[in-house]
């Protein structure tokens, strides 16, 4: 097999050997052994799954968290001939129809997904009917809790394994502490001998923490610029920071640009593209860069602010030098961005009063055993943002107050492409009976008609399911063009354990918890910045990789340059008198008595719902101790007794 898997990498790829590890977990893969491969950043994960597709007789199906990353994957397995697809928001109706015509004939060897698209009923029964040789988890330790990037909706991903009776995963990362890389085999019962883990340690890599206050930072940002030779990313915490740090290159000639979420995606992919050609050197960006960036010769990566945690650090100084050569990590590191990074933990604990309205949700809104929702409008009137409320569903799940059923469109509406008497004339019999059912219960405005499903399955006695199913079927053929909205969960309800008198208390508790971790991992980090020891031997135990010296001789603390951090100015408080002006005028602005969080929350300008609703950002003291930490927030609110 081994020279088989050699002509293959030349056929395929044109590499003439394999990375570390990466012959070892395919070779796993093909003698159907699930694996989990965690390789640093840069080092060849995708791979592993790529050559391995080529050798499968099914399709490989990919779940990946990012579109940009799903995009740059799918640039590169173009240039090497290897069919492959995406299904995701970008596609336009005829390029949907293409991808599920090629999947459905065999022609697409790896279809990528987000894991959201498992909660699409057309999606899944389409994904139910195509036979699937291998399910890969790119960024697998999303599906650790005690991962730094935990989401909730990857927690499913077993299950949707097992309904879609997939034999052979592979789980992909560059950062896995010990606890987390056990946690993430277990969920797929992986053994151990089928974990491959290459050494961390990166020696073409130099690390350096700078004590700098936040006034000297852009003159310290421009001085080491023009020190490196290359290209380079500069990394910020907050969107307005990139647009301002990249203005002030610019001006200072730097051929530099902001890049973060809020741009457009047409824009984000120029930028990505232009720094991919060298007509950009420097792009100064939100994480949202970086991810699946296959240029292999940054030559500095320069953390402005704070990273939100090691891990993070972690896999932005390891965008650098993947070409081997070598490439300078720096920190401008201080205190004062720590609230900033901490806020965004303390805005993600939902309070006790929004879990209740949650469990009172089920309770009064539950009918024979079932319940509904869509995640916006809960978000909304529950004050509790999307991503801690699907946190806290799949927590009710692992209680087993829920257990989720199915999800659908609340809104099905289509244009006919053909004429209905020519559609009908292609069917007979029942399927013609049938159609003319679900043509006849929908109310057509001019050229789009919405389906009603509740009449139509009354009417005529049908599954959903078959519904679904011809529409899409009838999309595919070109003979409509079909529309979907407002996502519906369905989940069982357990009235008994739903019932439990401290079972918000419980879930609050578990939030808390989280939050505490979360606060500790940042202190971890700064901790991590002082170090009087090797950064990168510190760095490598971390991830549990035990091989790397104890001195590696090209960082700042094996150079004796160890820093402390510190605030660049001590951050000053509003009065008192201020402080009780500000909190009386939100509680007339919400005319509600305030929680002790919410009040917080207004204070050091933390968005939520409620505020979004009631347009809280434009009261007199919205973030007026944004550069204060939340425990000290708290504190000073209590003392005030308002």
């Amino acid at each position: 097999m081994s020279v088989a898997l050699h002509d293959t990498l030349q056929q395929w790829f044109g590499f003439d050997q394999f990375r570390p590890g990466q012959e070892q977990t395919i070779r796993q893969l093909l003698q159907g052994e699930s694996s989990l491969a965690i390789f640093p950043t840069g080092s060849g994960k995708s791979l592993c799954y790529q050559l391995t597709a080529t050798c499968l007789p099914h399709l490989t199906l990919v779940v990946s968290p990012l579109l940009a990353l799903m995009k740059d994957q799918l640039a590169f397995l173009a240039k090497k001939g290897i069919p492959a697809a995406s299904i995701d928001s970008t596609l336009t109706p005829e390029q949907n129809r293409q991808v599920m015509s090629d999947v459905r004939n065999g022609t697409t060897k790896i279809l990528m997904v987000s894991v959201e698209r498992f909660k699409n009923e057309r999606f899944r029964q389409f994904i139910q009917s195509i036979s699937v040789s291998m399910l890969v988890v790119d960024e697998a330790h999303c599906i650790s809790e005690w991962g730094h990037n935990f989401r909730p909706d990857y927690l499913k991903l077993p299950a949707y394994r097992e309904a879609l009776n997939i034999p052979l995963v592979l789980l992909l990362t560059a950062t896995a502490t010990q606890q987390v890389k056990l946690d993430m085999a277990r969920k797929f019962a992986i053994t151990d001998d089928h974990i491959v883990q290459t050494g961390f340690y990166r020696p073409n890599l130099d690390l350096t923490v700078l004590s700098v206050a936040s006034e000297e930072k852009n003159s310290r940002l421009i001085e080491l610029i023009r020190q490196q030779q290359g290209a380079g990313i500069v990394y910020v915490t907050l969107q307005h920071s990139a647009e301002q740090v990249a203005d002030f290159l610019v001006k200072q000639g730097v051929r530099a640009s902001a890049y973060h979420a809020g741009f457009e995606d047409q824009k984000r992919q120029q930028i990505q593209t232009d720094f991919m050609s060298g007509k950009i050197d420097v792009v100064v960006a939100t994480i949202a860069f970086g991810m699946g960036i296959d240029k292999s010769n940054i030559r500095f990566v320069i953390h402005y602010d704070l990273p939100k945690s090691i891990e993070n650090y972690s896999q932005e100084i390891g965008r650098a030098g993947r070409d081997g050569l070598p490439s300078n990590c720096i920190t401008l590191a201080n205190l004062d961005g720590l609230n900033t990074v901490e806020n965004f933990v303390y805005g993600d604990t939902p309070e006790l009063e929004g879990i209740e309205f949650v469990l009172n949700n089920i309770r009064s809104e539950s009918q024979n055993g079932q319940w509904e929702l869509q995640l916006n409008a809960l978000s909304t009137a529950s004050n509790i943002r999307q991503l801690p409320m699907k946190t806290l569903l799949v927590q009710l799940e692992l209680l087993g107050v829920v257990q989720p059923l199915y999800a659908y469109f609340a809104d099905f509406k289509y244009k006919l492409l053909q004429p209905q008497e020519q559609i009908l004339d292609r069917f007979q019999g029942e399927r013609k009976a049938f159609l003319t059912a679900v043509l006849a219960h929908t109310q057509f405005k001019r050229v789009w008609g919405t389906l009603d499903f509740e009449a139509l399955l009354q009417g005529y006695h049908c599954d959903r399911k078959r519904v679904v199913a011809a529409l899409d079927y009838l999309q595919e053929q070109r003979l409509l063009e079909l529309e979907t909205k407002k996502v519906t969960e369905v989940y069982q309800v357990d009235e008994q354990r739903l019932a439990e008198p401290a079972l918000g208390q419980q879930l609050y508790d578990y939030f808390i918890d989280k939050e505490h971790k979360e606060i500790a991992r940042i202190a971890a980090l700064v901790k991590f910045f002082e170090l009087d020891s090797c950064l990168s031997h510190c760095l490598a135990l971390y991830f549990d990789d035990h091989n790397s010296a104890e001195q590696c001789g090209h960082c700042s603390s094996c150079r004796g340059q160890s820093v402390r951090l510190e605030y660049s100015l001590s951050p000053r408080w509003p009065s008192d008198q201020q402080l009780l002006n500000d909190l009386t005028g939100l509680r007339q602005h919400l005319r509600s008595t305030l929680t002790l969080d919410t009040q917080c929350r207004f204070l050091a300008g933390i968005s939520m719902p409620l505020f979004t609703r009631h347009k809280v950002r434009q009261l007199s003291g919205f973030g007026c101790c944004e550069a204060l930490r939340y425990a000290d927030i708290r504190n000073k609110v209590e003392q005030l007794a308002v």
